[in-house]
């Protein structure tokens, strides 16, 4: 299909009263088109900061000093608002451990988790079985992850898939770039990718 300003100049619509329309008409493209292209830009540092997951400065000091203390103190982007309250409500009974922490400690990670949580797109589902959600069952995890094999996932080095710092040599800093990631065998996941 022909694009319509070239309708119109083809059949010789563009008389002098009828190029002003048609210089409206190109301008009004022209702006759309530069108001498409500055979105694009605009995105760029979004897209480029997708494998910066760091956590914000106003974390609570409780929130490093007790999630830190048994695993990385995952950075509250990677589950939504209800999945924290689920996890942050059932402390006593923590991926088989017993996390409790006292009521103001408790409370202050909770509000700073739920205040910078995800969105939909780390909403995980709620076990059955009464335990709380995980982040690796998020659609987000599985789609960053799908090309990681059982044998990787198993190997003592990483022991579970929340375990982020197995792999991600800057996890603890933020960083989860492809280019950082070193595979349990000790090769970088580029040269992993090179070899299939």
């Amino acid at each position: 299909m022909r694009h319509p300003s070239s309708l119109i100049v083809m059949r010789g619509l563009a008389s002098p009263r009828n190029r002003k329309d048609f210089t409206r008409m190109f301008t009004h493209r022209q702006r759309a088109r530069n108001a498409c292209l500055f979105a694009l830009l605009l995105s760029l540092p979004l897209a480029a900061g997708a494998d910066k997951l760091v956590i914000p400065a106003n974390a609570p000091p409780a929130f490093q000093a007790e999630c830190g203390a048994c695993h990385l103190a995952f950075p509250p982007t990677l589950l939504d608002a209800r999945g924290w309250r689920a996890v942050m409500g059932r402390l006593d009974r923590h991926y088989g451990d017993n996390a409790s922490l006292d009521e103001p400690a408790r409370r202050a990670i909770e509000d700073f988790l739920v205040r910078h949580a995800g969105g939909d797109k780390v909403r995980a589902p709620v076990p059955a079985n009464g335990e709380p959600p995980r982040l690796t069952a998020t659609p987000w995890f599985k789609r960053k992850h799908h090309e990681v094999p059982d044998k990787d996932w198993q190997d003592a080095k990483v022991k579970s898939p929340a375990n982020c710092g197995a792999c991600h040599t800057r996890a603890a800093e933020g960083s989860y770039r492809e280019r950082e990631i070193i595979m349990p065998n000790g090769r970088p996941l580029e040269e992993e990718d090179d070899d299939n």
